[in-house]
């Protein structure tokens, strides 16, 4: 349950509703549901700190939670952000997957490493997980932005400005959304990004090879960079201005190189177009030859042997120089830099790489994993947090509601119920019985209050076949339970009984932490000692699972004859292959985690990255510190992480 509610934007004034003029201009099935929201305010829940890399004073984080969650953390904490950028999902109607690798056992790697064979890309077993869905209708959608987009603006400096990255498929709508929200008078512009991928054969259409992100003003000012093509950091004239610059702070007046005569003609363009003298390192990019960047971006869409590929593979993965160029030209340095659908987690990295404030959130925990790993690569210094919200209580919403629909006993189909019910239970009183749950893909559905309440009595409950005499409704947070009871008690609409269950309460047993076997050795390296903690078995009835699910269904298509024979995915006796990531704290015994030292196993080449530095070498199943570990982390490939607090005796 929510321990308190922050108010939007504009805050209450003299006791009076929040935006209790407010009109919209947009009308569709919910508009009022969402306006009663907004009167409520944000929904604030404990935040927990799990993780803290580095010293991190610029208070950099990357957050695990809803949007709306993140931004009623924020508000209360008095953050505000500089600069927007959200890549949210598009309403495209697709189900999104990552791939998951199985690693090269670490026994079978060193074989291999001896040999000097190299790794066949093709013979890499990997299966598929589900991320996220972008499945919904339209109303819904736009409900779910018009809230968030409201979260989000209330975070937000007075010169701060959004980018709102979209396509086709909806973004006519957001345009009008963003429209009422931050006024026609604050729309910049409507940027192109065209990317130039494989066309492919198409016959009904033109191929579609272009988003679209609009551009937004919060204020009346806002920052706003001019760019020019080329401006690239390696450019030799960005290197001499920068020295120039840094050399300029220390001297009085105009101090121009006498080596080279064009730099009076960067500085006298520079006047003419800016009316001001060129003053700090931001203005060296817009001294720099190269056109104005217009509104129309050409740039390549990140291809699946990029470098800048994580390892999880995002199927909507954006470019770094798209972020590039979106930070350079709405923020300077040390401003924040926010994103609330983070994903891959490319703009906090290229934020941190341009020397600006991050934050990160996003709802799934491969979300915050990859981020988190790649900042790690790149010496970021940041905390991880966790917005308790009940919403994060599996891997990430969709395989929550997957799991969920396994556990609830009994559950099955009903071909007579619509889709506002999940399925329904057979009781020998009672019959059949109908369930609700909340979709947890959509915020919106989320908290049980009485608009909810009454939606769920005078239109669900009237379509339901004659002979139901009790549904159950699941819920994941609730305004206040016993106003829910009175207002169904109160309500004489409907004799169908209601019964309100926790959600969380069914969940609660539904991870089950792998089971890791290991060793402690204090060893002599040379001139000092270390710790080596070497794992000799995992067990993961979850990869496991998952594993048999995959071979079922591949099985299953090359029986129809879709697919060649198909080769069953197996794991080893030890099953280290199913490990992705281990870690050691020797700082803390409990609470916050304190990584003093890690490796990870990239998935494609088996190869392993320890502390952020990559190396060409297999794993071999141990790690190790110079201080005493206190507590062990395994993280495996489905992303599930096991800790284990490291005894004396071991």
């Amino acid at each position: 349950m929510a321990i308190k509610y922050i108010p939007y934007f504009p805050e209450p004034i003299e006791g009076q509703a929040i935006l209790d003029n407010f009109s919209r201009t947009l009308k569709y099935k919910g508009n009022l549901d969402v306006q009663e929201k907004l009167k409520r305010g944000m929904p604030f829940y404990e935040v927990e700190t799990i993780e803290v890399v580095g010293e991190n004073p610029n208070n950099n984080m990357v957050i695990r939670g809803e949007c709306l969650s993140a931004c009623a953390y924020l508000k209360d904490q008095g953050i505000k952000v500089d600069l927007v950028y959200i890549d949210p999902p598009f309403a495209s109607g697709a189900d999104y997957a990552k791939k998951v690798y199985i690693r090269k056992n670490p026994k079978v790697a060193e074989a291999i490493f001896q040999a000097e064979q190299e790794l066949d890309m093709d013979e890499l077993k990997d299966f598929e997980e589900k991320m996220y869905g972008d499945v919904w209708n339209k109303e819904d959608y736009l409900n779910w932005m018009y809230e968030n987009l409201m979260a989000i603006k209330s975070i937000m400096s007075e010169t701060a400005s959004i980018y709102v990255h979209i396509d086709w498929h909806i973004g006519h709508y957001v345009k009008i959304l963003m429209d009422e929200i931050f006024g026609e008078d604050k729309f910049i512009n409507e940027i192109i990004w065209h990317y130039g991928t494989y066309v492919g054969q198409t016959t009904k259409n033109f191929p579609r090879k272009h988003d679209t992100i609009l551009f937004y003003a919060n204020g009346e000012e806002t920052t706003f960079n001019m760019l020019r093509d080329g401006m690239l950091e390696n450019d030799a004239n960005y290197k001499r201005w920068k020295k120039y610059f840094n050399n300029r702070n220390q001297v009085t007046g105009a101090n121009y190189p006498k080596d080279d005569s064009k730099f009076s003609g960067y500085v006298t363009r520079f006047i003419n177009e800016n009316n001001r003298e060129p003053s700090t390192d931001d203005d060296i990019i817009l001294s720099i030859d190269g056109k104005l960047v217009d509104s129309v971006w050409e740039i390549q869409s990140v291809n699946p042997m990029s470098k800048e590929r994580t390892d999880n593979e995002y199927a909507t993965q954006k470019p770094e120089e798209l972020l590039e160029r979106i930070i350079n030209a709405s923020s300077n340095s040390n401003m924040i830099v926010a994103d609330f659908f983070g994903g891959s987690g490319v703009t906090a990295a290229v934020a941190n790489k341009l020397n600006r404030k991050f934050i990160h959130c996003d709802v799934g925990i491969n979300s915050i994993q990859v981020t988190r790993d790649r900042l790690v690569a790149d010496k970021a210094e940041f905390t991880v947090k966790e917005i308790k919200d009940g919403v994060s209580l599996y891997r990430n919403p969709v395989q929550t509601m997957d799991k969920m629909k396994s556990i609830i006993q009994g559950l099955r189909n009903e071909d007579s119920l619509d889709e506002y019910w999940e399925g329904a239970v057979q009781d020998s009183k009672d019959g059949m019985i109908p369930i609700y749950t909340p979709n947890l893909t959509d915020s919106t559905t989320k908290l049980l209050d009485i608009p909810m309440m009454n939606e769920i009595i005078h239109k669900a409950i009237p379509d339901l076949p004659d002979g139901v005499k009790k549904v159950i409704v699941y819920y994941i947070d609730i305004t206040d339970i016993d106003e829910i009871e009175k207002f169904i008690a109160e309500d004489d609409s409907t004799d169908i009984q209601i019964e309100l269950r926790d959600l969380k309460e069914l969940l609660d047993d539904m991870i089950v932490e792998d089971v890791v076997e290991f060793d402690v050795k204090e060893i002599q390296e040379k001139l000092f000692k270390e710790y080596k903690v070497t794992i000799n078995n995992i067990t993961s009835d979850r990869v496991i699972q998952r594993i048999e699910e995959y071979n079922a269904k591949k099985y299953a298509q090359s029986l129809k004859g879709t697919n060649k024979k198909y080769t069953p995915i197996t794991i080893s006796e030890d099953g280290l292959e199913t490990i992705e990531y281990v870690s050691l704290d020797c700082t803390n015994a409990d609470g916050i985690w304190h990584s003093d030292s890690e490796i990870k196993i990239d998935g494609k080449t088996s190869h392993i990255i320890v502390n952020g530095k990559k190396k060409k070498e297999f794993w071999d199943g141990s790690i190790k510190s110079e201080k005493k570990p206190l507590r062990l982390k395994v993280r495996n490939i489905c992303g599930d992480e096991t800790i284990i607090l490291i005894n004396e005796d071991e």
